[in-house]
C-alpha cells in the first residue's frame, strides 16, 4: 500500500480534453512510482445530470455546478482546467490566488493579454510555492521527447531548417455543425490556436530556439456552418427541402507560416515552414515536424506515433534515414509500459504529463511548460494573425516585458 501524500484534484469541463485527462489522473499512479498519489476528487459542468454522468463514467468522487465552488473546496489541491479558451484566464487566475496549483489545456488563453495576467498570476503564485502548467501534451510522445535527446546532445548539429504540420480533415465537410471551436468569442482562433499552436510549442520545445518573426496567411474555406449537430450531413436543407438555419464562421479554417527562429546564445537562427489546417483530407491526426541540422536529420509523424526517422551523416550519402522504433527502456517514459515493441497511444502523452507534473510538484519546482513558455506561444499565434490581416508582412514577434 502507498503511503505517498494525495493530490486532491478538481477538474473543470468533462468532454474530450476531460475524459483524456481523467484516464490520465486515473493511470498515472498504477504504473509510475509517484511521490504524490493524484485522487479524483470533483468536477465541475454546468448541468447536474450531465455532471454526474461524467462523474460516474470518468471516475471522479463528487461534482460541482460552479467552478468556482470546486476553487473554495478545502480538500481541493489542484484545478485542472478542461475547458473551452475562452474561461481559462478566470478560472485560473482564481484558482492561484486561492492557492490551488493548475493545469490549464492549451492555448493558454484566448489573446496575449489574457495570457499576460495569466502569467502574472503564475508567477505571484509560484512565489508562494504554488505552482502552474499549460498542457502541451505532445511534449510527452516518447518520439518527441527522443528528438529533443538528440539535438540536446548535438546530433544534428546546428539546426537551420524546421518543417512543422499539423492536418486534420474533421471540418472538410461543408454541412459539419457550427460548434464552440468555430466561434472566435469561444476559441480565440480556428485551426491555429487549436492545432498550431501544438507545432509551434513542439518546435520551439525541441529546437531549443524561439520563434523570432512570422509572415503568414489564414483561411476560412467555409463561411457558414448549420447550426446544431442534429444538421449533420443534411446538406444545408431540411428533410423537406426548408433552408436549414447557418451561422457564421468567425475562425481561421486554415493557417500557413513562414518563420525565423532566434538561434539562441547569439547564433544564427534556424527558418521554419508551418502549417496548420482542418481541411487536409485523408489526413486524421497528422501532426509532424522535420528538422535539418548540419550534421543530421529527424522527422516525426504522429499518425505513426511510435517511430522517429534520424538521418546521420557522419553515416554518408547511401546511408539514408533510420527508422528508430521508440520502444526501447531507455527512451523516454517508455520503461514503465510494455515489452519493446508494443507501442504506446495518444493517451499515454496525458499520463506521462501528469508523471512529469506531480513530480515537479512534489519537488516544489516550477513544471514545464509554464505559462510564460505558454505566452510566448501565444505571442506568436498573435504574429500570425497580424501578418495575415496585413497580407502576410512580416511581424517580429513581441517580447514579453519585463
Amino acid at each position: 500500500m502507498t503511503t505517498a501524500k494525495p493530490l486532491r484534484v478538481g477538474m473543470v469541463g468533462y468532454a474530450f480534453m476531460g475524459a483524456a485527462h481523467s484516464h490520465a489522473w486515473r493511470t498515472a499512479p498504477r504504473f509510475f512510482d509517484l511521490p504524490l498519489r493524484p485522487e479524483l476528487a470533483a468536477v465541475a459542468g454546468r448541468n447536474p445530470d450531465a455532471v454526474r454522468a461524467a462523474a460516474d463514467r470518468l471516475g471522479w468522487e463528487s461534482t460541482e455546478t460552479d467552478w468556482r465552488a470546486l476553487i473554495h473546496r478545502d480538500d481541493i489541491d489542484l484545478i485542472d482546467i478542461c475547458t473551452p479558451g475562452d474561461t481559462h484566464a478566470e478560472i485560473a487566475i482564481a484558482a492561484l490566488e486561492a492557492g490551488k496549483h493548475v493545469l490549464c489545456e492549451k492555448p493558454l488563453a484566448n489573446s496575449v493579454q489574457e495570457a499576460e495576467r495569466m502569467t502574472a498570476a503564475a508567477e505571484a503564485a509560484a512565489e508562494r510555492g504554488v505552482f502552474s502548467m499549460c498542457g502541451f501534451s505532445y511534449r510527452r510522445t516518447p518520439a518527441l521527447a527522443l528528438a529533443r535527446r538528440f539535438v540536446e546532445q548535438g546530433r544534428l548539429g546546428g539546426i537551420r531548417h524546421v518543417r512543422a504540420q499539423y492536418l486534420q480533415d474533421w471540418l472538410s465537410d461543408e454541412n459539419a455543425p457550427l460548434t464552440w471551436r468555430l466561434d472566435r468569442t469561444k476559441s480565440g482562433s480556428g485551426a491555429l490556436g487549436d492545432i498550431g499552436a501544438h507545432i509551434i510549442d513542439a518546435a520551439q520545445w525541441i529546437t531549443g530556439q524561439n520563434i523570432a518573426g512570422v509572415s503568414a496567411l489564414t483561411e476560412t474555406f467555409v463561411k457558414e456552418r448549420p447550426l446544431g449537430g442534429d444538421l449533420v450531413g443534411l446538406g444545408g436543407h431540411g428533410a423537406a427541402g426548408e433552408d436549414v438555419p447557418r451561422g457564421p464562421v468567425t475562425v481561421d479554417d486554415a493557417a500557413v507560416f513562414s518563420a525565423r527562429f532566434d538561434g539562441g546564445n547569439g547564433a544564427a537562427g534556424a527558418i521554419g515552414v508551418f502549417e496548420a489546417t482542418r481541411f487536409a483530407l485523408g489526413r486524421r491526426n497528422a501532426m509532424r515536424l522535420e528538422l535539418n541540422g548540419t550534421a543530421g536529420s529527424l522527422a516525426f509523424d504522429f499518425e505513426d506515433m511510435n517511430v522517429l526517422w534520424y538521418y546521420d551523416a557522419a553515416d554518408g550519402a547511401d546511408a539514408g534515414f533510420r527508422r528508430i522504433l521508440v520502444t526501447e527502456p531507455e527512451h523516454p517514459y517508455v520503461g514503465n509500459w510494455w515489452p519493446t515493441g508494443h507501442g504506446l497511444g495518444y493517451e499515454h502523452g496525458f499520463t506521462h504529463q501528469v508523471v512529469d507534473l506531480v513530480n515537479a510538484l512534489a519537488e516544489h519546482r516550477q513544471p514545464a511548460p509554464s505559462f510564460a513558455d505558454a505566452l510566448q506561444v501565444q505571442q506568436v499565434l498573435a504574429a500570425v494573425e497580424a501578418s495575415a490581416a496585413a497580407q502576410s508582412r512580416w511581424q517580429p514577434i513581441r517580447k514579453e516585458e519585463k
